[in-house]
Order: C-alpha cells, then structure tokens, then sequence
C-alpha cells in the first residue's frame, strides 16, 4: 500500500479545489462532483479517496448521502513544514511550489524518495 500525507493531498490541483470547497462547510459527495462539471463521477470520487487517505477528510454517513468534512489540522503538517524554511526565502509559496513540482516530477519519473531513519543516539 502506498504511504499517503498531507503533500500528496495538497499535489493536485483538483485536490486543492476539493479542499477549498470544503473549506467553510461539510458537503455530501454529490455536490462535490457537482462542482468540477468537465470531470466524471469516478474521477472526483478517486480525489475525494485520496484526500481521506491522507486524512485531509473524513467521510461520514449521513441519511442515504456521504459526507466530505474537511479536516483543518491535518494541514498543519504542511504549514509546519513550509514555516521553517520561511525566513530563509523571500517567497515561502514559491518555495513550495518548487518543492510539489519536484515531487510530481520524481513521482512521474519514478523516482522514489528516500525516507529519513533517525539515528539512536548511545
């Protein structure tokens, strides 16, 4: 299974759009779909699977409709993220605009990232 975070939710455009749309209130799958008229069913509903796996949002029954409700701390990750290397650069946005175009480029490359381990310390 593939490891999903916040940076993989945030990654795409439609993604964005989903997360800006849920921003204010909770909205049931059909609305979302609603939105992005030159997209199918299918393809919305694979944004809205990826997001929830990244835990950007929650699904939840409601009656017969699903409910998308958008969880605003698991953002924090990346504004964390982003935070530390403001004072270093004169535009923290492009900043990580460069740093998402390096992922999407990796990912279509195939390229894997290599994962951190920590060290312990004796």
């Amino acid at each position: 299974m593939t490891r999903r975070d916040t940076f993989q939710a945030i990654s795409d455009p439609v993604r964005r759009d989903i997360i800006e749309y849920l921003w204010h209130e909770p909205r049931s799958v059909m609305q979302v779909v609603g939105c992005f008229k030159n997209m199918t069913r299918p393809g919305v509903t694979k944004h809205l699977k990826i997001l929830a796996e990244c835990g950007v949002i929650t699904m939840t029954r409601k009656g017969r409709e699903q409910l998308c409700v958008l969880n605003n701390k698991s953002l924090k990750q990346a504004y964390l993220w982003l935070e530390k290397y403001q004072k270093g650069i004169a535009d923290p946005v492009d900043a990580f605009d460069y740093h998402v175009n390096q992922l999407m480029f990796m990912n279509a490359a195939g390229i894997k990232r290599v994962q951190k381990r920590k060290v312990k310390k004796k």
